[in-house]
């Protein structure tokens, strides 16, 4: 398995980077040639992102109820399958919140670890 990490959508992968969006919705000002795929899937379901509309007061819940999701959600398998096939994989996400967003509760759980909820 080669290396993860998170970046933001509107940010410039490193050239040899995969570059996987894991948004349910496409995020604005943003062409198709910046993501090689989309597995919208990874995100989280509708009612999960807008209870948590980014206030950071509800992140810990989120991370519970996103967590919740991902523990049956093919598209968790399907991101360890592209990061077995390319040395570096990127996240992509659209939040501007670095740190509570769901493609770092998506690593962290890819990489069998809690979220910090500070």
């Amino acid at each position: 398995m080669g290396t993860m990490r998170i970046l933001r959508v509107y940010e410039d992968p490193e050239p040899d980077e995969y570059r996987i969006l894991v948004d349910r919705l496409w995020p604005r000002g943003i062409k198709k040639d910046r993501v090689d795929v989309w597995l919208k899937e990874a995100g989280p379901s509708t009612e999960v992102r807008n209870a948590f509309n980014h206030q950071p007061e509800r992140f810990a819940t989120f991370v519970k109820d996103y967590r919740a999701e991902l523990a049956g959600n093919p598209a968790v398998e399907q991101i360890r399958v592209l990061s077995r096939e390319h040395a570096k994989v990127v996240l992509l996400y659209s939040a501007r919140d670095h740190h509570q967003n769901q493609a770092q509760v998506l690593l962290d759980y890819l990489n069998g670890v809690d979220t910090e909820l500070d």
